[in-house]
């Protein structure tokens, strides 16, 4: 697809000028090489779409990951004035707090990397993964999962499911304020009283790797991260309650848009006024299901903390497997941002994208106050991922905002199309890399060509400074959905 109005303004950002009923342009981070899988999607006009909602502010961005999504497109990033803006349930997306965490150890590759298909096979069988999995052994009354709703991850502390420190280290103390459980359905609830601790299916992921490269020394040592240290990152969110939530409030904001005469250029951007009945109880069960998922992924981290003890027989003092961090990928958050030289409090709508707060922000844990906070972009199981760290660029830019993965190249259609006839995990096994999974045509959907070159999207925006490379991590066992 062409667009006239789009034009380079650096080596890594490209502007799509405003016209028509755009209210802000559209800046777009990317690379020449890489603009032309972005144009052969949707993608760009979903960056202009947005733009043309009421209360957007400075611009309507898109990261180097960015595909075609619901609504607004993945790898999007948008903010909304409190008073005149609007919040959309299509800025989020279905997988709400959709969103990965890194553990690290204290052992190294050569301690695992004769083991890897056993541990591979321990993990896999002790974290229900696939479609629709659910636990059997782990189902909650209404009265409790109501208490995840509003407590999150502290709910799993609580209950056993991990250290209290855990909880300094996941955005907004895994637990996001205002979260009324009365505001969800009975569906919502129904579908998330046995999926606690599950991985999902997808493109989530349990990775155990290893850290094979460091770019930044003072900021690893921080994070506590060194060469060939081994990690474990998880990628999960909130399972069919989230889903269930957001397909709930489409249908609810369809209305608000014609009753609040929003005009909108597609009616995947259903919105209402963020300060609305409607928008404040969005954004309340929107809270709810990122707390589910901080939940999710906490006790997630408990089941794999236990498998890794009793597998390499250590107590936890001797394998130090500790959380570095724990980021959302698709959220709608209230907080306070520079805008025109001014103080702003706004919305900012992260759909695929990661939250990038800078050195002294004082919603970082305090051990990164100097340097930043930790951003996790997960790639694709056969290539690598990458710890950045959050940047001052990003604070200026885009609303303390970067990517979130490596982003889509192929539909999951189009992924086992190419794919067909291909033994994906047994070309991945002559990588070195073990992959235990729930469902051949998930390995299809997944596999590493369907995805763009994950270090090409962080060089982007490592070289634009709206983050900044700490360390390549590089995959040994993989379990998917």
């Amino acid at each position: 697809m062409s667009f006239q109005n789009l034009e380079q303004i650096s080596e890594t950002k490209w502007r799509l000028k405003k016209t028509g009923n755009m209210r802000v342009d559209g800046i777009v981070y990317t690379s020449a090489s890489m603009l032309d899988d972005i144009t052969k999607d949707e993608a760009l006009t979903q960056v202009s779409n947005v733009a043309s909602l009421p209360g957007i502010m400075k611009a309507s961005f898109g990261m180097p990951d960015i595909h075609w999504g619901y609504g607004f497109p993945i790898g999007g990033v948008a903010a909304f004035d409190i008073d005149s803006g609007v919040v959309s349930p299509g800025g989020v997306g279905y997988d709400i707090n959709c969103g990965v965490r890194l553990l690290r150890t204290d052992l190294v590759k050569d301690d695992i990397s004769k083991k890897l298909e056993d541990l591979c096979a321990v993990i896999f069988n002790s974290v229900p993964s696939g479609v629709g999995s659910k636990r059997v052994d782990f189902t909650l009354k209404d009265k409790d999962l109501k208490d995840v709703l509003k407590k999150g991850a502290y709910w799993a502390i609580e209950n056993g499911y991990g250290y209290d420190s855990d909880i300094e280290f996941i955005e907004d103390g895994g637990m996001i304020k205002g979260a009324e459980p009365e505001f969800v359905s009975k569906r919502a609830i129904e579908r998330g009283s046995n999926q606690l601790g599950t991985v999902g299916s997808g493109n989530h992921f349990i990775e155990v790797g290893f850290v094979e490269e460091i770019y930044d020394e003072e900021a690893a040592e921080i994070y506590g991260l060194s060469l060939n240290q081994i990690t474990v990152m998880i990628h999960s969110g909130s399972r069919g309650l989230g889903y269930q939530i957001c397909d709930d409030y489409l249908k609810i904001m369809q209305k608000a848009t014609a009753k609040y005469g929003i005009s909108i250029p597609d009616r995947q951007l259903c919105s209402a006024p963020i300060k609305s009945d409607e928008g404040q109880r969005y954004l309340s069960s929107m809270a709810c299901a990122a707390n589910y998922a901080f939940a999710n992924r906490q006790i997630m981290t408990h089941l794999i903390r236990d498998v890794f003890m009793k597998f390499f027989k250590l107590s936890p003092s001797t394998l130090k497997m500790n959380l570095i961090y724990d980021v959302a990928h698709n959220i709608a958050k209230i907080e306070k941002h520079m805008v025109d030289g001014k103080l702003k409090t706004v919305c900012v709508h992260r759909k695929g994208a990661t939250r990038a707060f800078s050195e002294n922000h004082n919603e970082i844990p305090q051990r990164y106050r100097k340097i930043g906070q930790p951003v996790l972009i997960p790639g694709d199981m056969g290539r690598c991922s990458y710890v950045l760290r959050g940047s001052s660029k990003a604070m200026e830019e885009t609303f303390g905002s970067t990517c979130h993965g490596a982003g889509r190249v192929l539909s999951r259609n189009e992924a086992k199309k190419h794919g067909r006839g291909r033994q994906i995990d047994d070309e991945l096994r002559k990588q070195g890399i073990i992959v235990c999974a729930a469902g051949r045509h998930t390995l299809l959907e997944e596999m590493p060509s369907a995805y763009k070159d994950v270090s090409q999207v962080v060089d982007v925006v490592h070289n634009s400074g709206i983050s900044l490379k700490v360390a390549k991590l590089r995959p040994l066992a993989v379990v998917k959905g």
